[in-house]
């Protein structure tokens, strides 16, 4: 069998911990219970990390750079704004539904994270990306509508991640699709209504 680098034994713990933290939480990632997920010997884990918080250090990176809002990759555009804001918000529904537990483990690391010191910044970073991915989706949805936001995208985009982190939160606590039904009809109504057709922004300039 090859040797495996240093990059990659790297990366196969921090991936052993996230399926550790699945399972068992942050408090239960211990640096035993990651390198056995991980089939490895304590001496790789200390070969590959000075001390475990440098590797969960690394494992929030890790999250940051590659979670984001995927679900909202997939959506096919309506041909009106409320629909496929309403069809974003259910696909990314669907997502959360389908792997509560990394929803879960994503929560845990923020909480972590905002308690020690030198990480603090980093939840900040993972809610960056999180605005980009909306704002992406937002601009796109606006051209394929033909309108365009009464107000910035940038508070747009931030109203959109507020709905999502609240039906993530909700989900974890209490499985209710019915609830969770209602609050993405209502999401989907407000966010329509700062839309503003192009033709009115013409009709106005002519007048």
């Amino acid at each position: 069998m090859a040797r495996m680098s240093s990059v990659d034994r790297r990366l196969e713990l921090v991936k052993a911990a996230l399926r550790v933290i699945a399972e068992n939480g942050v408090q239960g990632a211990t640096t035993r219970a990651i390198v056995a997920e991980a089939g490895m010997s304590l001496a790789s884990f200390h070969y590959a990390f000075a001390s475990r918080d440098e590797m969960m250090e690394e494992l929030i990176a890790y999250v940051v750079e590659n979670q984001t809002v995927a679900a909202f990759s997939t959506i096919r555009y309506g041909s009106d704004i409320r629909t496929t804001i309403r069809d974003g918000l259910q696909a990314f529904f669907e997502s959360i539904v389908v792997d509560s537990a990394n929803e879960q483990v994503l929560f845990e690391l923020m909480l972590f994270a905002l308690r020690t010191p030198g990480l603090e910044a980093l939840p900040d970073k993972q809610w960056t990306n999180y605005r980009a991915a909306a704002t992406e989706l937002l601009n796109a949805a606006a051209v394929n509508a033909g309108i365009r936001w009464s107000r910035p995208i940038g508070e747009v985009a931030q109203m959109l991640i507020t709905v999502t982190d609240g039906l993530t939160l909700a989900w974890l606590a209490n499985r209710d699709r019915a609830a969770a039904a209602t609050v993405m009809d209502i999401a989907a109504d407000s966010l329509a209504a700062l839309a503003v057709p192009l033709a009115t922004r013409i009709k106005d300039r002519s007048a």
